[in-house]
């Protein structure tokens, strides 16, 4: 992977996927694989730095905790945990729109452009597979190929739609649920090195027609996700740098969507929206050469009315699952023999059974104090009655 030329270069990003496995986990597997940890990254500079170097040595992400950094030349397409679904090949900023839309746990979520799916599995990673991802993508090719790769993440939460997401309706009770909505719609892929390379060297090359029926598409897009009447927060992103595909497409769904307003995105991005109407710096950008990604662009919307019914459900929906203790956790992968496919199964920890034995103790000398209780309080009546 590369940047343009005498530029940065990209490092190998490395999304952990929880579905399967933990940072931890993983990063105990590449120790003995012989790389050197180098710990969690202090700032952008530290990363562009290491990306300089070649070398078995690895970094945890900054901004993204399940994000590992490797230098560019790593590949992973033999690797067993990439095989087998543990790790997901993931550029750092198309990692940032899963994080920022952050759905709790068992949330009904809709990916609206949804292939090649990448984005999908870090929805339902951070759903731990509870809840609904509802995708759609009118591509079928591409989204036979993304059923292929949720399958192989162990995303079991999603339900995928051939279909054109402005022809879903929102008043559809299946949606009736749905509180977060992630709209990562067709752009001109203007903020991908390659095409970024391209651009350079064909002046013109993106036309102003081109772009104008792109923004408008993504406009429709944006403000049919912001029609469902039980949304809370919707994601807007791009892999775009234009101006007209960003923040242009945020202003206008603004002044049309006055019932939804922009939330500052991750504030400690050092990379601001384009100051071209109030409210902008909330937006966050990246690049190649000032945050060491691909070019990227994101809006977080949050609704005004806190008191609509999807906070109700989601805390419905929070409350279930709090009360499912005895659902199964996923399967974990024993690392100590990686080249495997066996599965361990978590252990209960020796504080829960502790707590429990507490528990149990307590509610015997409740019941002991009870009957007691009871036993003195018979012993009275029946004086009384002999009296």
């Amino acid at each position: 992977m590369g940047g343009v030329a005498d530029g940065p270069v990209l490092p190998r990003y490395v999304r952990v996927n929880t579905l399967k496995t933990s940072v931890n986990e993983v990063t105990s597997y590449f120790k003995r694989q012989g790389y050197t940890y180098l710990g969690k990254a202090r700032s952008i500079e530290e990363i562009v730095e290491f990306a300089q170097r070649p070398g078995k040595r690895f970094l945890q992400d900054l901004h993204i905790p399940d994000l590992l950094v490797f230098p560019p030349d790593t590949d992973f397409h033999k690797d067993s945990l990439y095989t087998a679904g543990h790790l997901i090949l993931q550029d750092k900023a198309s990692c940032l729109p899963a994080l920022l839309l952050s759905p709790p746990i068992g949330a009904h979520v809709i990916d609206a452009c949804a292939a090649p799916g990448n984005k999908t599995s870090h929805l339902a990673a951070r759903l731990q597979n509870k809840g609904k991802v509802f995708a759609f993508d009118l591509d079928t090719k591409r989204l036979a190929t993304m059923s292929t790769l949720l399958l192989r993440a162990g995303v079991i939460c999603q339900e995928l739609a051939n279909q054109d997401f402005l022809s879903v309706n929102p008043d559809d009770p299946k949606y009736q649920k749905v509180s977060h909505i992630l709209v990562d719609p067709s752009c001109s892929g203007s903020g991908m090195p390659d095409r970024m390379r391209m651009l350079s060297e064909e002046a013109g090359s993106e036309t102003s027609e081109r772009l104008q029926a792109l923004s408008a598409f993504q406009g429709r897009a944006l403000s049919h996700a912001l029609s469902f009447s039980s949304v809370q927060t919707v994601v807007y992103s791009t892999c775009s740098v234009h101006q007209q595909e960003n923040e242009d497409v945020v202003k206008n769904i603004l002044e049309q969507h006055t019932d939804f307003r922009l939330v500052k995105a991750l504030p400690s991005w050092p990379i601001r929206g384009m100051n071209t109407f109030p409210g902008s710096e909330s937006c966050l950008r990246a690049s190649l050469t000032e945050t060491l990604t691909n070019g990227f662009f994101v809006a977080l919307f949050e609704r005004k009315d806190k008191g609509s019914r999807s906070s109700v459900a989601c805390e419905e929906q929070r409350n279930v699952n709090r009360a499912d203790t005895a659902a199964e956790r996923p399967e974990q992968r024993d690392f100590n023999t990686a080249d495997t496919a066996a599965a361990g199964t978590q252990s209960s920890k020796p504080g829960d059974k502790s707590n429990m034995m507490q528990v149990t103790l307590k509610r015997k000398a409740s019941m002991t104090n009870v009957r007691s209780t009871t036993k003195k309080s018979r012993k009275k009546k029946h004086k009384i009655k002999d009296s």
